[in-house]
């Protein structure tokens, strides 16, 4: 495996499918902005979307590819496995689907109860996440798909899935002006329709290696008892981000527009964390899996290492531009139409507070990695629940006093603890060590971007009249000091060899 190559490849589709998102996000506040239709729509679109990232964006992976990758070379006890699995999460699904939609009013109270005093944005949000959490029974099958095509390092087929989402969404905001307030109920309909589409489009390319035989009779052997007990820890650990934002989502509704401010936010920093967290630990658990079955020690070390090296040098730098510009970021993105001034400059500070956990973010992401290509979900899951109850303790302590800026705070300190804990724990077990080429590399990457920070605030601040609220052309000029920014921040890298070309090679 060709971790550079890999991740690329993950990345590159993935990085269409944001940018696609940003689209539709721009789209969405010109259209809705940061009022009550949008905080019910996003509310609605949040709960699918977030069972999505945790299914498909790791959680899923780590739970099942250590266990269906030591079974490939069996190639008749893989397919029993996997149809097994399939069958069972296709039944789950479908009656955790059900019994949701019988209960709503009371599910969309437990997870937006500031919307209680305000019986239209409840009934609202009613309706609209009855509309589309059909959506998580066909995206949590399908990402049982991207799991059996990543097994078969297929990486490009999975994170493409995605962008027929964002397509469908852009599709119908574009009618935004006729639909008026039934746009939402449309989007809402789109989100679901997308579900089934991605589920066609990933079964079609699966089929190579995985054709599912659907039958109520399951027989539950070992190894599926073993996956079952490796799920609920895996979707807790692997997912630990965004139960957090989900847990922000709660506590926001409580506050007018806080729910749209934080949804923009996270929509920013969400590209790079795909990036430099979710796309190298999903690159790098099956054949990590496999070194370590295989008790290939150098090559463990030599993966790992370059995994959180890579990590990295993708996410400081990342997290330097975000801290500089967060509001010039938000407001060049989403500043138009019915989102106003005031929603980007709120948007903007909780992105700041964002921006400070977004290494934190990538680190969860590498280092459970690391334990789960060992079947070990059990130590980042009580870690993970640990970083949840501070999270929850914290925002609700200072909520009144502070407002909906304590839940990027913290989630940001919660998400740290996590990093720490987690990499604490993978040195007391042995089971992580540096080698003298990262320490050297993760000194140059702090040099590169410290320089490259410098160099952006230059620009930034050059740009500033460019970048205010009021500009036409907001959007091209950011990109425009972003791309400044990151070939600076390459150039410098490559001078002083925190990369170096010919690791784009390196196998491993």
């Amino acid at each position: 495996m060709n971790l550079i190559k890999s991740t690329v490849t993950f990345s590159f589709f993935t990085i269409i499918s944001r940018l696609l998102g940003y689209v539709r996000d721009i789209l969405i506040a010109v259209f809705l902005g940061a009022g009550p239709l949008a905080d019910a729509f996003f509310v609605a679109f949040r709960i699918p979307n977030t069972f999505r990232r945790l299914f498909s964006e790791g959680t899923f992976n780590a739970a099942f590819v250590p266990s269906y990758s030591s079974l490939l070379n069996k190639k008749k006890k893989a397919q029993i496995f996997a149809n097994n699995i399939f069958n069972l999460l296709t039944v789950g699904l479908f009656f955790l689907v059900f019994i949701i939609e019988i209960f709503m009013p009371l599910f969309v109270i437990l997870i937006a109860p500031g919307f209680e005093g305000d019986y239209k944005k409840m009934e609202l949000a009613i309706t609209l996440t009855r509309i589309t959490f059909p959506f998580l029974m066909f995206i949590s099958l399908a990402s049982f798909f991207s799991a059996i095509l990543n097994s078969h390092n297929k990486f490009a087929i999975a994170s493409a899935a995605p962008i027929i989402l964002n397509i469908l969404l852009i599709g119908v905001l574009l009618f935004g002006k006729i639909l008026d307030d039934q746009l939402v109920y449309y989007l809402s309909y789109a989100v679901t329709l997308s579900g089934i589409l991605q589920f066609i489009f990933l079964y079609l390319f699966v089929k190579k290696y995985f054709s599912f035989k659907f039958k109520l009779y399951i027989k539950i052997d070992n190894k599926v008892k073993i996956f079952f007990r490796k799920l609920l820890p895996s979707i807790f650990s692997s997912g630990v981000t965004q139960i957090n934002i989900l847990v922000g989502t709660i506590i926001a509704s409580f506050q007018a527009s806080a729910v749209s401010y934080l949804y923009y936010a996270d929509r920013i920093y969400q590209i790079n964390l795909a990036i430099a967290g979710i796309a190298i630990g999903t690159v790098i658990l099956p054949k990590l899996s496999r070194h370590v079955q295989n008790n290939k020690k150098e090559k463990i070390n030599l993966i790992q290492n370059k995994a959180l090296e890579l990590s990295l040098f993708l996410s400081i730098p990342a997290a330097i531009a975000l801290l500089i510009a967060s509001e010039e970021i938000i407001s060049s993105l989403f500043g138009y139409g019915s989102f106003d001034e005031e929603s980007a400059k709120n948007s903007g500070k909780a992105l700041f507070y964002f921006a400070i956990g977004l290494p934190a973010f990538s680190l969860i992401k590498v280092f459970s990695t690391f334990f789960f290509a060992r079947h070990n979900t059990k130590i980042p899951f009580y870690i993970s629940l640990t970083s949840v109850l501070l999270n929850v303790f914290i925002s609700i302590s200072f909520f009144k006093e502070v407002g909906f800026l304590i839940i990027p705070i913290a989630t940001t300190i919660s998400s740290w603890l996590n990093a720490v804990l987690l990499f604490i724990f993978l040195k007391m077990n042995s089971l992580f060590s540096f080698n003298l080429v990262f320490i050297v590399r993760f000194i140059k990457i702090l040099i590169a971007s410290v320089l490259m920070g410098i160099f952006f605030n230059y620009v930034i601040y050059f740009f500033n009249d460019k970048l205010i609220y009021q500009a036409n052309f907001k959007a091209f000029y950011l990109v425009g000091t972003i791309i400044l920014g990151l070939i600076f921040y390459l150039f410098i890298a490559i001078l002083i060899k925190a990369f170096k070309r010919s690791d784009i090679n390196l196998n491993y």
